[in-house]
């Protein structure tokens, strides 16, 4: 597992939407899990129409600046890649909430289709042969 450093978060962090959703996809696969929120079931947003959106980070250092206000008694919890393909993200399209790609403390995250997140992590896995 590769640890984050400050520096590297905070550059990241920086990076527009599109961009920070490029970053989620190539780690996700690489590392093959994404992070998520968890108390008695998984932390949710909305969007600004007030669609739920479900946030889903990179790396746990990300999630871990999200454990705040309303959050702050939520745990860190691991989304094996192959759960997120085959269980979350079907259950996202049945339920009519958005993936939340990478949100941060200062915006929103990119918030796609839950089919075109599972194409793009589909995508980039190719890549790994």
């Amino acid at each position: 597992m590769k640890r984050t450093s400050e520096r590297e978060m905070q550059a990241i962090l920086r990076l527009d939407g599109p961009k920070r959703f490029s970053h989620f996809v190539k780690r996700v696969a690489d590392e093959e899990r994404a992070w998520g929120l968890w108390n008695d079931g998984w932390a949710l947003m909305a969007n600004a129409d007030g669609t739920q959106v479900f946030p889903l980070w990179p790396a746990s250092e990300y999630a871990e600046l999200h454990r705040t206000g309303e959050w702050a008694a939520y745990e860190l919890r691991e989304i094996p890649l192959a759960d997120l393909l085959e269980e979350v993200i079907p259950k996202l399209t049945e339920k009519g909430i958005l993936p939340g790609v990478f949100p941060t403390p200062t915006g929103k995250g990119v918030t796609p289709r839950p089919e075109e997140l599972a194409s793009a992590l589909r995508r980039e896995l190719e890549n790994y042969g």
